[in-house]
């Protein structure tokens, strides 16, 4: 698994996982490979979070990538903030009907690699590798 990648435009979380898994399926057809379907999940979920999060807080996906290494997928979004992703405390929301603030703890907890560069035309991309082993 190694080198297969794709770039997709992506405008919401969905798209994003649709991705994902046709990367995944076209991988396991060329190569008879069949991965974890929790491993499979939590790319998914990965790749939602990081769609999302570049949506509410980044001012929209300005890239899209999914790449196929050893021994996972790894998916990238880019954005246009400067602002680096932090974990939401539970105390820290702003009202206590306010949904979320746990997708930067769900994507760090799932991926085994975890990447925020700064870019240099601005704003930023994140790289999250979740191994399908």
């Amino acid at each position: 698994m190694r080198g297969e990648h794709s770039t997709q435009s992506v405008n919401e979380p969905a798209q994003a996982r649709r991705a994902v898994e046709r990367a995944v399926a076209d991988h396991c057809r060329a190569t008879g490979a069949a991965p974890d379907r929790m491993a499979v999940n939590d790319a998914l979920l990965v790749a939602s979070e990081l769609t999302t999060n570049a949506i509410v807080h980044g001012g929209g996906v300005t890239d899209f990538r999914v790449d196929l290494v050893d021994p996972g997928v790894r998916v990238s979004v880019s954005d246009l903030s400067n602002r680096l992703p932090v974990v939401t405390e539970p105390g820290e929301r702003q009202t206590p009907r306010r949904f979320g603030g746990h997708g930067w703890r769900i994507v760090c907890r799932l991926a085994r690699d975890v990447q925020v560069s700064l870019l240099p035309t601005g704003g930023k991309r994140i790289s999250a590798l979740v191994p399908l082993l």
